[in-house]
């Protein structure tokens, strides 16, 4: 899993700077303070999203060791919950 000093390092190599607007206003840099407030927030994200899949691939593994350990099927545990 990434750190977030590590995460925040990988999306400022990735993005120096950062603007906002649109072609028709035009675009502006956004301001030192706005940038660190924006990398932080994809970091956090980053990292939310990070610990999602791990939760996801660990609820995976242990559903057949439950069931194993009920000692039923994924088919017998369907008919419980029906």
């Amino acid at each position: 899993m990434t750190t977030k000093a590590e995460a925040i390092t990988a999306l400022k190599s990735k993005y120096p700077t950062l603007r906002s607007g649109d072609d028709e206003r035009g675009y502006e840099d956004l301001s030192p303070a706005d940038y660190e407030a924006q990398i932080e927030i994809w970091a956090d994200n980053q990292l939310a999203d990070e610990a999602k899949a791990e939760v996801e691939a660990q609820a995976a593994t242990d559903k057949p060791a439950l069931l194993a350990k009920l000692g039923i099927t994924a088919d017998e545990a369907k008919l419980l919950l029906s």
